[in-house]
C-alpha cells in the first residue's frame, strides 16, 4: 500500500495509461480524482479504482482551459483534504504533417493541451502542495521530446517543454519537499498509438522496432513507474525524465 489515503489527482485517467494509474493508485489505497473530457470513459475508471480498493471521484476536465484545472485541484482538496500526487497525463498526438505544411492552429491544440495543460497542472498542483506541506508532481513526456518524430512537430516540441518545465519546478520547490519529475514513455498500447499507427503505419513499425525489449508496453507498465515516482519509494529523486521505453533512446 505504498500510497495509502494519499489524495492523487490524475488528468486524461479515462483511458490508456491514466487509467491503469488510477486502477493502480486505487489498489495501493489511494483516494483518486481523474480529471478528463470523457464522462463515460472517466465514470467507468472511477467504478474501476473503487473495485480496486480506493475512492475516486470523476470531475469533466479541459486541461486546456485555466479553470477547469484549478477546479480539479479545488476539488481534490475539498473533497479529501489536500493533494500528495498529480500526475498531469492528459495529452494529445496532434496533427501529422510535414513541418513546413503544419497549421498555426494545429500547433496551438497540441500545445494547448499538452504543454499548457501541464503548465496549469504544476501551478495549481503546487500552490496545493505548499499548503499541505510538500507532495509528488510527474507528468508525461515522451521519447518524442528527445528524439523528435516525423510529421508531429507540435507534439514533439509540447513533451520536450514539459522536460525543461519539471526541471525548473523541481529547482524551484525542493526545499518545500514538493518533487518534480516526467515519464518518458515509447511505444505504448494505448488508443492514441492506435490512431498514430492508422495514420502513419510506416513510421509506427520503424519506431516499434527500435525498442530493445520487444513488443509493446503496457500501460500498466507506465503506471508502475508513476507509483514508483509518485510514492515516497523515489524520496530522493526530483527533476527526472525518466525513460520508460523498453530501450529505444538506447538506438544510435
Amino acid at each position: 500500500m505504498l500510497v495509502a489515503d494519499n489524495v492523487a489527482v490524475i488528468t486524461g485517467g479515462a483511458s490508456g495509461i491514466g487509467e491503469a494509474t488510477a486502477k493502480k493508485f486505487g489498489e495501493h489505497g489511494a483516494n483518486v480524482v481523474i480529471g478528463d473530457i470523457d464522462e463515460s470513459g472517466g465514470t467507468e475508471t472511477v467504478a474501476d479504482v473503487l473495485d480496486a480498493g480506493g475512492e475516486a471521484t470523476f470531475v469533466r476536465t479541459d486541461v486546456s482551459r485555466e479553470g477547469d484545472v484549478r477546479q480539479l485541484i479545488e476539488t481534490a482538496v475539498e473533497e479529501y483534504g489536500g493533494l500528495d500526487v498529480l500526475f498531469n497525463n492528459a495529452g494529445t498526438e496532434g496533427a501529422l504533417a510535414d513541418f513546413a505544411e503544419y497549421e498555426s492552429d494545429d500547433f496551438d491544440h497540441v500545445v494547448d493541451v499538452n504543454l499548457r495543460g501541464t503548465f496549469y497542472g504544476m501551478k495549481y498542483g503546487i500552490q496545493a502542495m505548499l499548503a499541505d506541506g510538500g507532495g509528488s508532481i510527474v507528468s508525461t513526456s515522451s521519447v518524442a521530446s528527445a528524439t523528435g518524430i516525423m510529421g508531429r512537430a507540435g507534439y514533439s516540441a509540447s513533451k520536450a517543454g514539459i522536460n525543461a518545465m519539471t526541471r525548473a519546478a523541481a529547482m524551484e520547490y525542493a526545499e518545500d519537499g514538493i518533487r518534480v519529475n516526467a515519464i518518458l514513455p515509447g511505444i505504448v498500447a494505448t488508443s492514441m498509438q492506435d490512431r498514430v499507427a492508422v495514420q502513419r503505419p510506416d513510421t509506427t513499425d520503424r519506431y516499434e522496432i527500435s525498442e530493445a525489449m520487444p513488443g509493446r508496453a503496457d500501460p500498466e507498465e507506465l503506471a508502475n513507474a508513476v507509483l514508483f515516482l509518485g510514492s515516497d519509494l523515489s524520496s530522493r529523486i526530483t527533476g527526472v525524465s525518466l525513460p520508460v521505453e523498453g530501450g529505444f533512446l538506447l538506438q544510435p
